[in-house]
Order: C-alpha cells, then sequence, then structure tokens
C-alpha cells in the first residue's frame, strides 16, 4: 500500500525540517524548498496537507485505468509526487530537468526522503509522469486552501484582518500549432491512417502496408494545397484561372481525405466484428475520423461553396479540441490560442482561487468566482475587478454577494455611480488593483505561459498545481525573509553588546 511519507528514517536520511536551506540564493528552489519545509514541519498544516494527500492514488482497472495499482506507478510516495510536483511548475521545468534534479541535487534528494550515501534511488522521466498525473484539480485546489491558510497566518496581524482582493484573467495557451483547415484535415486522416495501421499491426491485419506511402501522398496533395496562393493580377482572366486551379487542388486534396476516411471505417470494422477488438481501443480512431469528416466538410463549403463557417463550428486542434480562438485586442497580441484563466489574489500576494474559464467570458465568470471567495474566505471585505467583468446584473449581484465591489461601469455613468467611483476607498482599492498583473507575470514566468499537458483535464491539473506552486514560493519568500531579518537583529543586538 502507497505510504504518504516513510515513517523510519533511513540510515545517512536527513530530517526534513533539519535540511539547511541557502537564504542567499536568488534561484527558486530555495524558496519552494522552504515552502515546502514549513509546511511539513509545522504539524497541523502536515496533517492537513496529508489528510488531502491520502487521496492521490493509482484508479484501479475498474475505474477505466489500464494501469493497474501492483505494477504501474513504482515506489514514489504522496510527498514526493507533492515536491516534485511543485518544482516543475514552480521552476517551469519540462520532466526531464525534474528527473535530473530528482537524482543529483542534494537538498532537493533530502527533502524527498533519500539518504546522501546508502540511497542509490534514481527516479526516471515515465514514473515521474505517471505520479504526477495523480493529482486532480479537486485535490489541488484543497492543498491551495491550506497553503494559503499558512501564509496568512505568517503575514496577518490578526486572524479577523481583512482580505482585499483583485481579480482579473489571462490567456493560458494549449501546446497548438496555428490552425488553418487544410493542415487540421491533414492532422486528422494522417492520426487516422497510423491509428489503424497500429491496431492491424496487433492482430495481423494487411489493410495498411502502404501506411507511410498513403501519408507521404496526402502530404503532397496538401502541400499542393498549401503553395497556391491567389492572384493579385489586374487581368480578370487570369485571376479565374487561377482560382479554379486552386479549387481543383482543394478537390483532389478532399478526395484523397475522404477515401483514406472511407478505408479506415472498412478497418474500423473488421477489427470490431471480426478480430473483436474492444471500443475503448478503437475510441481514438473514431474520433480521428470524425475530426476529418468535420474538416471535409467545412472545406467543401468555404471553398468550393463560399460558405462563411460559423465560429462555432470551428475546432482549433484535433489534438487538444478544447483550445479556444481569443482575441483580446491587446497591442502586439493578434490572437492567441488557449483557454482562459481568471486569477484572485488578496493584498498579501497569495492567489485565493482561480477558475479556467472554457467557453466563457469575463463578464460570465464575476459573480461564480466571488462566491467561491465569499464561501472559503469569510474575512473578505473587498474584490476589485476591471470593467470586463461588468454587466449590470454583476453589479446587483455582486452588491448583494460582498460588502465592497470595485467594479467600474462601463460606458456614460449616472450620477449616482459617479459618486460611487470617486468615493475614497474605492479610488485607492482601483489604484491597486494593476498589482494582479504582478500576480500573472509571476505565474506565466513559472509555467503557464503555454500548457504541455494534454486534454482539458490535464489543461485544468496543470493550471491548479501551478497556482499551489506559486503560493508555496510566495509562502518560502515570507520565511526565508522574516529569518533573514530576525538574523540581522541578533546581530546588530550582538554588536551593541560587544560595543
Amino acid at each position: 500500500m502507497r505510504e504518504i511519507m516513510k515513517r523510519q528514517m533511513d540510515l545517512g536520511e536527513v530530517d526534513i525540517g533539519a535540511i539547511e536551506i541557502s537564504a542567499k540564493s536568488r534561484d527558486d528552489i530555495p524558496r519552494l524548498l522552504r515552502g515546502l519545509q514549513h509546511i511539513y514541519t509545522t504539524r497541523a498544516l502536515r496533517e492537513a496537507v496529508f489528510e488531502i494527500l491520502v487521496e492521490v492514488v493509482p484508479r484501479r482497472p475498474d475505474d477505466g485505468e489500464v494501469v493497474s495499482v501492483e505494477t504501474g506507478r513504482p515506489g514514489m510516495s504522496q510527498w514526493q509526487i507533492l515536491v516534485l510536483g511543485v518544482l516543475r511548475l514552480g521552476l517551469n521545468a519540462d520532466y526531464d530537468r525534474i528527473a535530473e534534479l530528482a537524482n543529483e541535487h542534494k537538498t532537493l534528494r533530502q527533502m524527498l526522503g533519500h539518504a546522501d550515501w546508502t540511497d542509490d534511488t534514481r527516479w526516471h522521466v515515465q514514473t515521474l509522469k505517471d505520479n504526477l498525473r495523480l493529482f486532480t484539480p479537486e485535490v489541488l485546489e484543497r492543498i491551495n486552501r491550506v497553503v494559503v491558510d499558512a501564509g496568512h497566518a505568517l503575514v496577518k496581524k490578526s486572524p479577523i484582518e481583512g482580505l482585499e482582493v483583485r481579480s482579473d484573467s489571462f490567456v493560458v495557451e494549449t501546446d497548438v500549432h496555428f490552425p488553418t483547415d487544410a493542415n487540421l484535415l491533414f492532422d486528422a486522416v494522417r492520426k487516422a491512417i497510423e491509428t489503424s495501421a497500429g491496431l492491424c499491426a496487433e492482430v495481423d491485419l494487411s489493410d495498411w502496408r502502404q501506411s507511410a506511402y498513403n501519408v507521404r501522398c496526402l502530404k503532397q496533395a496538401y502541400r499542393r494545397v498549401q503553395q497556391l496562393k491567389r492572384s493579385t493580377s489586374k487581368d480578370e482572366a487570369k485571376r479565374a484561372e487561377r482560382e479554379a486551379l486552386i479549387a481543383q487542388a482543394y478537390r483532389d486534396y478532399l478526395d484523397l481525405a475522404e477515401s483514406f476516411l472511407a478505408r479506415a471505417r472498412d478497418t474500423r470494422t473488421k477489427l470490431k466484428l471480426i478480430h473483436r477488438v474492444p471500443e475503448c481501443r478503437l475510441a481514438p480512431l473514431d474520433d480521428y475520423i470524425a475530426h476529418g469528416a468535420r474538416q471535409i466538410d467545412q472545406i467543401d463549403r468555404r471553398v468550393l461553396q463560399g460558405e462563411r463557417i460559423p465560429h462555432a463550428e470551428k475546432v482549433f486542434s484535433i489534438f487538444q479540441p478544447h483550445t479556444e480562438w481569443i482575441n483580446k485586442g491587446k497591442a502586439g497580441v493578434v490572437v492567441e490560442l488557449g483557454l482562459r484563466v481568471a486569477v484572485s489574489e488578496d493584498q498579501y500576494g497569495f492567489i485565493l482561487n482561480h477558475r479556467v474559464m472554457q467557453g466563457e467570458t469575463d463578464d460570465q465568470v464575476a459573480v461564480p468566482l466571488v462566491e467561491d471567495l465569499v464561501a472559503h474566505y469569510p474575512a473578505l471585505e473587498s474584490v476589485s475587478m476591471d470593467k470586463g467583468f461588468h454587466s449590470p446584473a454583476n453589479q446587483r449581484k455582486l452588491a448583494e454577494i460582498i460588502g465592497f465591489p470595485v467594479l467600474p461601469k462601463k460606458g456614460k455613468r449616472s450620477a449616482m455611480e459617479r459618486e460611487r467611483e470617486h468615493d475614497p476607498r474605492f479610488v485607492r482599492l482601483r489604484r491597486r488593483h494593476s498589482g494582479v498583473e504582478s500576480a500573472i507575470n509571476a505565474l506565466e514566468a513559472h509555467g503557464l505561459d503555454l500548457c504541455p499537458d494534454h486534454g482539458i483535464d490535464g489543461f485544468k491539473r496543470y493550471v491548479a498545481l501551478a497556482v499551489v506552486g506559486r503560493n508555496i514560493h510566495r509562502l518560502g519568500a515570507i520565511l526565508l525573509q522574516q529569518e533573514a531579518e530576525q538574523q540581522a537583529r541578533q546581530q546588530r543586538r550582538a554588536r551593541r553588546r560587544a560595543a
């Protein structure tokens, strides 16, 4: 049975509370490790976090996970998973760098519970991937609240001291290439061919012996479409000739793609009826065939029939279908491909909550975001947002939920609204609102500029882990600063006594 942390120390192992962490280093690792050390050495915090980590276990086969509990993920305790997960996002590192640090970084190995010279444990990249994926967004949100409470205990003068929160949203990009309907069709049909070939190889079916050649033929047709540009000639005949050439290239491309998809459907039928391949193994092939059919339909309507495709029908990645096309109108940023994420930061620099905005805009999440804050932080006094969160309904609802909402109105204001926005407290909190951009920049610098994890579940887990990592980083920075100030005071007293 998996343990949260080893109960018995090995020969040569250093107690986590006794690990010496450099306060002079300006790297992120000491701050992250100091925050983790504080959680481990403070009994109430450790018990609260460990109670949550009990839920971080592999799924059993009957839960839909193909990796078994006995053989799937060897050797990592939940504490080790938390430490390495926090470092992955806190350092904006990939799995290869985390594996190198876990195997070679002395202080980190002590934090993981490894002895200096008697423990030759080495972690492989795939082991880290399998174990760090055990986190769920819900578990990470609960751990985040414990970390925030620990930070407030260090910086707040009184437990009842009010919180002044500022909220904003930003875009976390997904790891996708720039989409066009032609390259999305190529991706879908290519994967349908490769997936069909892989399944046929498993059951010794010879349908796709020339799969590599088929992909090359498809790519040649795609390149032909990609390279043909519309004519800018003033001669109408030349322009018409080029338009006809482009339309014919698209027809050839669509016909070839449709033929490969038809073959893939036939192969799917054989695999199901003759070779009894289970539905779960055929599901990826079904997805790629569906993506290909949709793209063929949209290209035919757009290019050959001159129809404008509604935005709601478009998909911007077949590998990350949750990707959205986001144009926030910012200077120098034409478009971003990803999902919006809303975050709320208090005056002490801790991120209290976040929300992945799938198919949502700022004005749609304002009320749910504040309701979640009020539910978990009773000391909440005010929340400031920018004009993007405004709507008349939001203004009324937020006034009922919280004592002092700071939400500027768009457009012309009435006399009462002008009076409200000229209130000294409103002006002060509004001026401080821009500080949330610092928190957003810190998140982007520590991993939330682009999400490399796959699927919407992986996206949400990655964002939640980034928030936990950022708060632990902030917790460690506060502790190291307090310890440095205390050491400086002690040195001043010693010098006065010596004088």
